[in-house]
């Protein structure tokens, strides 16, 4: 253990740091905890060094650092997130207010809007014009021609700001908490005529230089490459643009494995490096310029990260290939594993909510598994052939880098690509050449003539790409989708995976009992939890803005009833009702319940009633007794009638009805005293049935 502290001493920094800032997250600690846990810390390290020539208190010294790296990250928690400053918008903003917002980038294009990060500037009341902070995201919709706003735009608006709120459907991204993580708080809508442009701009001119660099790669690329989707592709593997992405495609390229290819990642950024190093390999030559190869590298290293954005994942990998660039410079070579702690030791202090982030687990998974297993597995084969052993090394590159990461991805994505070998021999030799291709195309592109036959030379290799990971991903068996693992399944795989790797690599029998321990409990859980969805009744009513969308979850299978839409349109279904049946284990369509009427459903003796555009009430001679009564699509309804044919327990108004008619409900069903619930506010209604 001692040889582990002293080879990788800033895994004893990161290693209380993590839990603590997990703590100070869900059980939102404060300042004053911060406070008292340093006053502890200090404690212990008094005492330590008043006794430190006793060896039994040697503990109080480690003890002391612990607790000091815990009161850092709890302050840090605080300290990130917006809310802690005194002068956040939320706090100042009433409704009324001219609010002034600058644009932090310049817009991009979606399919019904234009979008951009922006920042408070200030609030302008009756009394006074006070400057505020924060940031939120903003979207011009379509209503006319494109906004005359840049980066650096500052616009008026008098327009009511909310706050994030997600939907609120089962399993569903947590969209705010990934948006107050990176310090955005609201959302704006706005019509030509909600803003006006004030004359004022504020820019940072080398901001400002990576984004006239960003469009200028852009105009190259998309000018010399043919097919939108060849360009979509060229765009994310150079400089991670993705908003040309077509979402079947993306998809395609994550059910096969292969979607690290289209995300800015740190293999792009080894490419890179060692590219630069193969061009500055003439200043070996000249001792006295020997030193620029490292600082030339780096340099070129960060611009390329800001230029992609700075993800976690890319951030990760620059931080990594500086220490390897500064030691070269120092004339040491560093320790890998220290080099991972140190680097996300730093990006940790920087910005704690980085532990959520999926790139930055995915990133440390995979660079943690292919420096532990690559070479072991390598070794599995013995290969005289140069062309295979190189063939072969790839593709232990590829098995060890999913041994780490393949329980995340079950986590986080619910899939497990079953062809990734055969797609990642194809796609990453592939990709790469793409990449200095495309490298090449941005140096000639001064050359009329030389930046067509790189770009036709492209073309043709990102549609070979393209149509090879399409082709894969038509199989049936491509993918194992649908997986559910919890948060102690997937600790429990590692553990097995740790245990496992202990006893293969070193030959440990009681790591062996370990592994099998842990595979017993895995599936002890996995059966528990089959036995649950088994006896589950519910009812499901989404949120689903302007439609309506209805789940049974009846054991393992579910019943929709819905917009016919939504069994059309594969992304609304997948962003909003797959992973409700996914959270439920709900994998099949299942049979049509005992239904008396096409809008009445009777299950386990309750009653849902569903009422939507075309319905007419009919004469009965008794009321309708039902237990929920959902209603969709702006029916012509008034409740004083309703009441007169229909007895509800409960009013569940969807999405897909105006908000102006919702308000006027909610009014009638208050003075009738009937309870009732709204999805566009509440998010998802679920109930066992």
């Amino acid at each position: 253990m001692l040889s582990i502290w002293k080879s990788i001493p800033f895994l004893r920094f990161l290693l209380p740091m993590m839990p603590a800032i997990i703590a100070a997250w869900y059980f939102q600690l404060t300042l004053i905890i911060a406070l008292i846990i340093f006053s502890a810390s200090l404690f212990c390290l008094l005492l330590y060094f008043l006794w430190q020539r006793e060896q039994r208190v040697r503990w109080l010294l480690g003890a002391g650092v612990n607790l000091l790296l815990a009161s850092l990250a709890v302050t840090l928690v605080q300290l990130r997130q917006p809310t802690f400053k005194n002068s956040w918008f939320g706090y100042a903003y009433h409704e009324g207010d001219i609010t002034a917002i600058r644009l932090l980038e310049p817009l991009s294009e979606k399919e019904k809007s234009y979008k951009a990060l922006a920042e408070f500037v200030s609030i302008k009341n009756k009394q006074q014009t006070q400057p505020v902070t924060g940031k939120l995201m903003l979207y011009f919709r379509k209503d006319s021609s494109k906004p005359n706003l840049k980066y650096g735009s500052i616009i008026l608006t008098a327009k009511r700001i909310p706050l994030i709120q997600n939907a609120g459907n089962p399993g569903g991204f947590d969209y705010k908490r990934y948006a107050l993580f990176n310090g955005i708080t609201h959302q704006l809508f706005l019509n030509s005529k909600d803003y006006v442009i004030d004359k004022f701009t504020k820019q940072n001119s080398f901001q400002k230089w990576l984004f006239n660099t960003k469009a200028y790669i852009l105009n190259v690329l998309r000018k010399n490459i043919v097919g939108n989707q060849e360009v979509s592709v060229a765009e994310a593997l150079l400089i991670g643009y993705r908003d040309d992405l077509d979402r079947d495609l993306v998809q395609a390229y994550s059910n096969t494995g292969v979607v690290h290819v289209i995300a800015i990642s740190g293999l792009h950024l080894g490419l890179i490096y060692w590219l630069l190093l193969l061009l500055l390999k003439p200043l070996d030559k000249r001792k006295q310029l020997k030193w620029l190869k490292p600082v030339i590298a780096f340099a070129c290293l960060w611009i390329f990260s800001l230029l992609t954005g700075a993800g976690a994942s890319v951030v990760r990998a620059a931080f990594m290939f500086s220490i390897i660039a500064l030691g070269e410079l120092m004339g040491k070579k560093g320790n890998i594993y220290n080099s991972m702690a140190a680097s996300s030791f730093v990006m940790l202090l920087w910005n704690p909510f980085l532990l959520w982030d999926v790139g930055f687990q995915l990133s440390y998974a995979a660079v943690l598994s292919i420096v532990v297993f690559m070479k072991p597995i390598y070794h599995w084969f013995s290969i005289s052939n140069p062309l295979l052993d190189k063939l072969w090394q790839l593709s232990a590159v590829t098995l060890s880098a999913q041994i780490l990461t393949l329980p995340l991805c079950m986590y986080h994505f619910h899939q497990a690509p079953n062809l990734f070998l055969i797609t990642n021999i194809v796609a990453v030799p592939l990709s790469s050449m793409i990449l200095f291709g495309e490298i090449l195309l941005v140096v000639v592109s001064f050359s009329e003539l030389l930046s067509h036959a790189v770009g036709f030379v492209l073309t043709h290799l990102l549609k070979w790409m393209n149509g090879f990971i399409t082709w894969v991903d038509h199989f049936s068996f491509a993918v194992t989708d649908g997986i559910m693992h919890t948060p102690l399944q997937t600790l429990l795989l590692y553990l097995f995976i740790t245990a496992t790797a202990i006893w293969l690599l070193h030959k440990n029998t009681k790591a062996l009992k370990w592994s099998l321990i842990c595979l017993v409990l895995f599936f002890g859980l996995q059966s528990f939890y089959a036995y649950h969805t088994n006896t589950q009744q519910k009812l499901v009513v989404y949120n689903l803005s302007q439609h309506a969308a209805t789940d049974f979850m009846l054991g393992h299978h579910y019943l929709f009833t819905g917009d016919t839409i939504l069994l059309k349109d594969g992304f609304l279904r997948n962003f909003h009702l797959k992973p409700s049946r996914i959270v439920h284990r709900t994998y099949e369509q299942g049979l049509t319940p005992n239904l008396f009427s096409q809008t009445v459903y009777r299950i386990n003796h309750k009653t849902i009633f569903f009422l939507q555009e075309n319905y007419r009430f009919q004469p009965m001679e008794q009321k309708l007794k039902v237990d929920v009564l959902i209603v969709s699509h702006n029916p012509r309804l008034y409740i004083e009638y309703l009441l007169k044919a229909v007895e509800p327990k409960l009013i569940v108004f969807d999405s897909s009805n105006p908000q102006w008619k919702i308000k006027k409900w909610k009014e009638d069903c208050q003075r009738y005293q009937i309870p009732f619930f709204t999805t566009g506010e509440q998010g998802a209604f679920v109930m066992n049935l």
